[in-house]
């Protein structure tokens, strides 16, 4: 196996009309969560990943598993719970481009997950543990949880890739998400904040400055996303920019995770930092194209055409 990740996935409920959600009557349903939609773009390019989640035992939870075990994830630490739902949210489109999020998984199960639950010996099989800012915010013992498998992942060996993920309406604040935030930033191999995040991590506004900050003992690179300019990266022996592949956004919803599957995708290849960047930034333009988190992510065919479309991109090294 190579990767692993864990966190809350729920049930998405959207519409394609551009409508308050107040007067839409009809939605179509669908799955989306940070952590597994990195799993599925992983498992959509061809490698063997794990997913662990805690569900509800309902048909939302029921659909959860089917749906991320049906792009061949391993689902086998799931846990399935009676004492809390599995969450549930619903995107609202204004117009092209623009949505409105709305959450509801306050007491979600996945709220519920423990640290004693964590299969070590599980951990130990892979190469590469995903993490996100969310999973830590959902309550405290979803962070001892957190810490523990990095912990867990020091010892056996694992590489960290850590995307901060920040999600204002979990946090109590900014300063306590900025204290987590930089303790699991500290801890990780990989950074990938988007911009706003470094800032909040940092204090900095300048993507070089971000990155120069977060590139701590221990820290093997740090990637700067910047939207539709592209990102910023830097490592002790390179730095520069990755200019943005050209994409046509219909719904920018889910480009943060295409882009972290396409980076760990990059480092399971071997590949230099640049150029899992490169990799990073080429998922992230496909998957803006398509509504929906992981209905347009890439096969490794489609993806290897785009990045080798040189007209798409252009490098600026710094």
């Amino acid at each position: 196996m190579e990767v692993v990740t864990f966190g809350e996935s729920m049930v998405l409920f959207s519409t394609d009309k551009s409508l308050p959600l107040e007067y839409v009557h009809h939605f179509n349903k669908q799955m989306a969560g940070a952590e597994s939609n990195v799993a599925i773009g992983l498992a959509k390019l061809g490698h063997r990943v794990g997913w662990f989640s805690k569900l509800g035992d309902d048909p939302f939870g029921r659909y959860v598993l089917h749906q991320i075990r049906g792009y061949g994830i391993d689902t086998s630490r799931c846990i399935s719970t009676p004492d809390a739902p599995t969450g549930v949210f619903f995107k609202e489109q204004r117009s092209r481009g623009k949505t409105q999020v709305y959450y509801y998984r306050h007491h979600s199960a996945a709220s519920l997950m423990k640290p004693d639950e964590l299969d070590e010996e599980y951990l130990s099989g892979f190469k590469i543990l995903h993490i996100t800012g969310i999973t830590p915010a959902l309550s405290s013992n979803c962070l001892a949880l957190t810490r523990k498998a990095i912990a867990v992942a020091k010892e056996r060996g694992l590489k960290i890739v850590f995307d901060p993920n920040v999600r204002w309406k979990l946090w109590d604040s900014e300063e306590a998400a900025r204290k987590i935030m930089l303790e699991l930033a500290d801890s990780a191999d990989y950074v990938l904040p988007g911009l706003d995040e470094g800032e909040l991590l940092t204090g900095l506004s300048q993507p070089e400055d971000i990155a120069a900050a977060l590139l701590k003992p221990g820290v093997t690179g740090v990637v700067v996303k910047l939207g539709g300019k592209g990102a910023y990266y830097k490592s002790a022996q390179h730095s520069g920019y990755m200019a943005p592949f050209p994409a046509e956004e219909v719904d920018p919803v889910g480009a943060g995770d295409a882009f972290a599957a396409g980076f760990i995708s990059g480092l399971l290849h071997g590949e230099k930092l640049e150029q899992a960047v490169l990799r990073a930034s080429a998922m992230g333009a496909i998957a803006v194209g398509f509504n929906g988190d992981v209905e347009g992510l890439p096969d490794e065919t489609e993806l290897l055409h785009r990045m080798n479309s040189k007209d798409d991109y252009q490098n600026v090294k710094r």
